[in-house]
């Protein structure tokens, strides 16, 4: 199993290393994408990117992992609103895998039940219209992901939504 997905304590350490941290919003054709500071306290959103074939998408997260100096890499996990997996959630655990093995950084899985409607909510709040919203709501569901994996996995960062 890939360190990342391992409960040992080496993964455990790992993830308690200051440094980045990238969230990937994976959708059909969008990946939304957000980043936290070095200190993990604060994030922002990036560009969104297209969901292109794997090769080429795994070069997009690597430049922005080197660009960012990213030490862990979350996911968002679309579970079910009770809880279960559907089909999607399974392939995006396969994608976190392949991301893993392909990055050799820790990736990591966030549940992200009702991000998307929280951005939508969110950048609605903030007075943009709905193409702008359109245009956003990706990346603000992935610094909500990331927000959310923070306040459960760093214990001195405050929940920010």
């Amino acid at each position: 199993m890939p360190q990342g997905f391992s409960q040992n304590e080496e993964s455990r350490e790992g993830l308690r290393a200051l440094g980045r941290v990238l969230a990937l919003d994976i959708g059909a054709k969008r990946v939304g994408v957000a980043v936290s500071d070095e200190m993990r306290l604060s994030v922002r959103a990036l560009q969104t990117l297209s969901r292109t074939p794997w090769k080429r998408l795994v070069n997009s997260v690597a430049e922005l992992c080197e660009r960012f100096d990213v030490k862990v890499v979350v996911v968002g996990l679309p579970l079910r609103l009770d809880g279960t997996e559907g089909d999607y959630a399974r392939e995006l655990r396969r994608v976190a895998r392949n991301l893993e093995l392909s990055l050799r950084l820790h990736v990591k899985l966030q549940d992200e039940r009702l991000t998307s409607k929280a951005a939508e909510a969110s950048l609605r709040s903030q007075g943009l219209r709905a193409g702008q919203i359109a245009e956003y709501v990706d990346g603000e569901a992935a610094a909500i992901i990331l927000k959310d994996f923070l306040s459960q996995h760093e214990p001195n960062t405050p929940d920010k939504h």
